[in-house]
């Protein structure tokens, strides 16, 4: 999709997330439509579930309640597209028909995404409550390697 038709779509929506999405493209911003579409229901089960996980955070994506329930209201297959600032702190998420002509709905966020330890969890530190240093959630990954049972086991010498 050329970006003048973009442009074109996201004016015509109106809505909050569109207009700033706009604004970030016609700023230098970057994008990508895809060209296939996929089932709505697939899009709205995946996306409904990320907007959980976001909430769960602290997160609350700007218009992403409101386009899971327009996508999966639709029913029909969609294409989905981003438009993400030069600076890469916002990202926009698009949902347009199968022939890309109407945009569907739209959803955006600020980048990076913050998280905060999940709703009902103990301050960092406490046991559960995420990393002492920094209070993010302890999610695994290499800057917060464990040792696997048996190595530490090796280790103590057991």
């Amino acid at each position: 999709m050329e970006q003048h038709v973009l442009e074109a779509l996201l004016g015509a929506d109106g809505g909050e997330v569109a207009r700033k999405a706009l604004a970030v493209l016609r700023g230098g911003g970057g994008y990508w439509v895809g060209d296939r579409a996929q089932p709505a229901g697939r899009h709205a089960g995946v996306y409904g579930q990320r907007l959980r996980r976001m909430r769960k955070y602290g997160i609350e994506p700007l218009g992403l309640e409101a386009t899971v329930q327009a996508v999966r209201a639709y029913g029909r297959p969609v294409r989905t597209g981003m438009v993400d600032a030069a600076d890469r702190s916002w990202t926009a998420l698009l949902f347009l028909t199968e022939d890309g002509g109407t945009l569907l709905a739209c959803a955006g966020w600020p980048l990076p995404l913050v998280r905060r330890p999940p709703v009902g969890k103990p301050p960092a530190g406490e046991p559960d409550g995420g990393r002492a240093d920094t209070g993010a959630p302890d999610v695994g990954g290499p800057l917060s390697w464990r040792r696997p049972a048996a190595a530490q086991r090796l280790a103590r010498g057991a």
